[in-house]
């Protein structure tokens, strides 16, 4: 009996070391991550970026205060008078929608002879992440839609406080019948800017009639590695292949995605066409997926605002992240994106919540600065004399300031450039 115990308990020590071999040899050591992994799966690189939320990136690209008898200032982001401003904002409620024809109003008069705040959110963002950072309760028809603006203003009439959400379809415009303001709110905020600069209204854009301060700044960047790239967006890149263009770029590819590196421009474009199984489209969905994407391969480099959504629910959504540089007294403005430079913005395609393609420029900013001094922006008549032989090409549709990107033996130069985008797609650079 002894000797069969002994066997027994021997058997059962073998199975035990059987069983621990196979655990080595299906997981790692240190740790417990699995070697074994989806195809779909990435592994995270090392994250050089920062990791930000859906709420960070979702702001104004400007506020526009509506003093009456056409006077107006325009605050950028990150300036004190815009973070109060926008803060207020953001604590109050806007309910009770209701949908009227865009057209059966003449809102350029209620601009001109209103006090009141105006947010611009440029291409439009869908009204389920607006109700991430402000407190709006759609019901279930403006819930659907993107919006471009957000227009309040105290009414001479009636002595109340109005609020109106403008589809970024340009068609219809949401009143909230319901909102805790009273009109001595929007006036204790609309004081904020009437020791401003100076605007005023022309063809639904503002011309400063001051010069307007920036910082032009230069500094010191790194670079992602290809291998760093490689590693974040492969399952295994050890399987990847070579292939060089003729152009001077790089290509990465393992038969099902491909990473194409522009050395020359510092700039990767990543493709992953692989369908995605059947689920909603919506771009909300898309956008949040994309910022993890982000998140995870790569991170941030610094302060970004979502920009742009296009695309359709059965397609794809084209979503653009763009960098914003700067803060304080002066705010923070928009880095250009150039044909001939690409750096301020991260763009990926999502279908489905799944990524398909992404874009980004390789280069990250370190915090050593080695240049800062402030630069004045034309304005008045200055500015709108180049302006009007701007509009001899088209019709000027928006007026900004921001910043031109360029790269110097030293670092990044970011150097302050008023932007016109004009009727016909073009885009134009006016400096000092």
């Amino acid at each position: 009996m002894m000797k069969e115990s002994m066997k027994s308990w021997f058997l059962t020590f073998l199975i035990l070391c059987s069983l621990l071999q196979s655990y080595f040899l299906i997981y790692r050591l240190p740790g417990v991550d699995s070697i074994v992994r989806s195809e779909n799966n990435y592994i995270p690189t090392v994250n050089i970026g920062s990791q930000l939320n859906v709420e960070s990136m979702l702001y104004p690209s400007e506020l526009v205060i509506h003093l009456g008898q056409n006077k107006h200032s325009v605050l950028y982001p990150e300036s004190t008078f815009y973070n109060l401003i926008y803060s207020r904002l953001q604590g109050r409620q806007f309910d009770g929608f209701q949908r009227y024809s865009l057209a059966n109003t003449k809102w350029d008069e209620i601009r001109q002879q209103n006090q009141g705040i105006e947010l611009e959110f440029e291409n439009g963002i869908p009204v389920t992440l607006l109700s991430r950072v402000m407190q709006v309760y759609p019901d279930t028809l403006f819930e659907g839609e993107s919006v471009d603006r957000v227009l309040i203003y105290n009414t001479e009439s009636d002595d109340r406080v109005k609020a109106f959400f403008f589809s970024s379809q340009g068609n219809v415009v949401y009143e909230a019948t319901k909102v805790d303001f009273t009109v001595q709110d929007i006036a204790q905020m609309i004081d904020f800017g009437r020791e401003w600069v100076p605007y005023k209204m022309k063809d639904n854009y503002y011309i400063p009639q001051k010069s307007i301060d920036m910082v032009q700044t230069g500094l010191n960047i790194g670079l992602y590695s290809t291998d760093q790239m490689q590693r974040s967006l492969f399952f295994d890149p050890s399987l990847t292949r070579y292939v060089r263009e003729k152009d001077g770029s790089e290509i990465y590819t393992d038969s099902k995605r491909s990473l194409q590196v522009k050395q020359d421009r510092n700039w990767i474009n990543y493709t992953d066409p692989a369908a995605p199984a059947a689920s909603q489209n919506t771009p909300s969905r898309n956008v949040l997926s994309a910022i993890d994407f982000v998140n995870q391969h790569g991170g941030w480099s610094g302060k970004y605002r979502l920009a742009q959504i296009a695309g359709s629910l059965e397609d794809k959504h084209r979503i653009v992240f763009e960098q914003y540089h700067g803060s304080g007294q002066y705010g923070a403005f928009p880095v250009l994106d150039l044909a001939s430079f690409h750096y301020g913005v991260i763009t990926l395609e999502m279908r489905q919540g799944t990524i398909t393609g992404y874009e980004r420029s390789l280069i990250y900013l370190e915090e050593e600065v080695w240049e800062k001094k402030i630069v004045a922006l034309p304005g008045g008549e200055n500015l709108e004399k180049k302006l009007a032989v701007l509009a001899n090409e088209a019709d000027i549709k928006a007026l900004y300031p921001a910043y031109l990107p360029s790269l110097t033996k030293q670092g990044l130069l970011l150097q302050p450039v008023w932007v016109a985008k004009l009727s016909n797609g073009a885009v134009r650079t006016i400096n000092e």
